[in-house]
C-alpha cells in the first residue's frame, strides 16, 4: 500500500470502507477506476461530490429522490389505495424490479432494533400514520382512499416486532377514525424450487399456516 501514489492510495482507503470490500478489491478497483477515460472519471466525481446535497427523502413516502416527491409517488398509474411498508430503498427496489407490484410504498429507514438503540421514534413510523390518517379525513371520489396497508419488514426477530408495533399503531388509528382499511403482512413459506429436507422448522411452519386452497 505504501507504494502506491498518495492520491491512489487514498481512494483505495475510501473504496475498503465500503461494505463487503477488502484491502485487496479497494487496491484492484482503485487501479480500474486510473485506466477509466477523463472525461468519465470527472463526470463520476461530480455525482459523488453532489450525492448528499441532491438526494433528499420524498415528502409523502420517504423514498430518495432529487425532487420534492419520488417518481413512484408522482406516477398516475399506481394504485395509491395500497401501501406497502418497507424497511429500506433497497427492499423497495426489490419489489420495482420484477415489476409486481402497483400500489404505492412508505419506507422506515430501519426497523426496532432495541440492542442497538433503535426504537419506534427512530424509524418513520409517526409520518406512515399521519400520512394513513390524513388521507381517511379526505372524501375521495377516485378510488384513493387507502383500503389496505401491506407490512413487508424483514421476517428475523427486529423485523417481526416492527410489524407487530405498526400493525398495533394502525388498529389504533383505525379504531380512532371508523376505517375499513386491511393491515396484511407479507407471506412467508417455501421458495420455489426448494426441498423439504433442507427448510428450517420456522419456514415450514410458516408455509403451513400460509398454505392455500389447490
Amino acid at each position: 500500500m505504501n507504494t502506491l501514489p498518495n492520491n491512489l492510495k487514498q481512494i483505495a482507503l475510501f473504496l475498503e470502507r465500503l461494505p463487503g470490500i477488502g484491502e485487496k478489491t479497494a487496491n484492484r478497483m482503485a487501479f480500474y477506476l486510473l485506466r477509466f477515460p477523463e472525461r468519465d472519471l470527472k463526470d463520476f466525481a461530480q455525482n459523488i461530490a453532489s450525492l448528499k446535497a441532491k438526494t433528499k427523502m420524498c415528502s409523502v413516502c420517504m423514498n430518495l429522490t432529487e425532487d420534492e416527491r419520488c417518481s413512484i409517488c408522482q406516477e398516475t398509474t399506481r394504485d395509491k389505495s395500497v401501501i406497502t411498508v418497507v424497511e429500506e430503498v433497497l427492499d423497495l427496489l426489490s419489489f420495482e424490479t420484477g415489476n409486481i407490484y402497483k400500489g404505492v410504498y412508505h419506507v422506515l429507514h430501519g426497523k426496532i432494533d432495541p440492542l442497538n438503540h433503535i426504537g419506534p421514534e427512530d424509524l418513520y413510523i409517526n409520518s406512515l400514520l399521519e400520512r394513513i390518517s390524513t388521507n381517511l379525513k379526505r372524501s375521495y371520489q377516485d378510488g384513493k382512499k387507502i383500503k389496505e396497508v401491506v407490512l413487508a419488514t424483514n421476517p428475523d426477530m427486529e423485523g417481526e416486532a416492527t410489524a407487530m408495533y405498526i400493525r398495533d399503531r394502525l388498529k389504533e388509528v383505525r379504531k380512532q377514525r371508523s376505517a375499513k382499511f386491511k393491515i396484511t403482512r407479507l407471506a412467508y413459506g417455501l421458495p420455489i424450487g426448494a426441498s423439504l429436507e433442507y427448510a428450517d422448522y420456522m419456514t415450514l411452519q410458516k408455509a403451513i399456516e400460509n398454505r392455500n386452497e389447490y
